[in-house]
């Protein structure tokens, strides 16, 4: 498994909470009682912040922000921010989950409008490369591929021995 230190691992959670937060409308839109992906994002925030980890608190955050995509899939766009929330805060626990944040944030963007997808989905991996601190950013490039797949779009997350 690639190996991350603390700054790195920092880094990446806030840069996968700033991609959900891109999408998170999507779910708070459709399910606006429901509090619990942003309140995953909070508790990432938090960790970011203070550097206090609490593993019951961060598993408890992303348990729940999976629970309400279950609650939510319905509705694809709202099913995959909420999932991206759930991964993002896991990140606290293991850096590569960061990477599912951007994959789930983009696998919302692309439900949100199938007919604009391709050049949606092209559009917010760009910025999320862009985002991603420089040192991170060929193993972000690596690990989540975006390809033409007949007439739609195909998101994956590469992971090999390193992962």
């Amino acid at each position: 498994m690639k190996k991350y230190d603390q700054q790195d691992q920092r880094l990446m959670a806030a840069w996968a909470a700033d991609c959900v937060e891109r999408v998170l409308p999507f779910f708070e839109k459709a399910y606006p009682q429901d509090d619990r992906p942003r309140q995953a994002i909070e508790v990432g925030r938090t960790w970011i912040r203070t550097g206090v980890f609490k593993m019951a608190e961060i598993r408890g955050a992303s348990l729940a922000a999976h629970a309400a995509a279950r609650a939510a899939k319905e509705n694809k766009a709202a099913c995959f921010a909420a999932r991206a929330a759930g991964q993002a805060v896991a990140t606290a626990h293991v850096p590569q989950h960061a990477f599912g944040g951007a994959y789930y944030a983009l696998k919302a963007i692309a439900a949100a409008d199938p007919a604009l997808a391709e050049d949606n989905v092209i559009k917010e991996r760009n910025w999320q490369a862009e985002q991603m601190p420089t040192q991170l950013r060929q193993e972000f490039l690596k690990r989540v591929i975006v390809q033409k797949h007949g007439h739609g779009i195909f998101i994956k997350v590469q992971k090999d021995e390193d992962f």
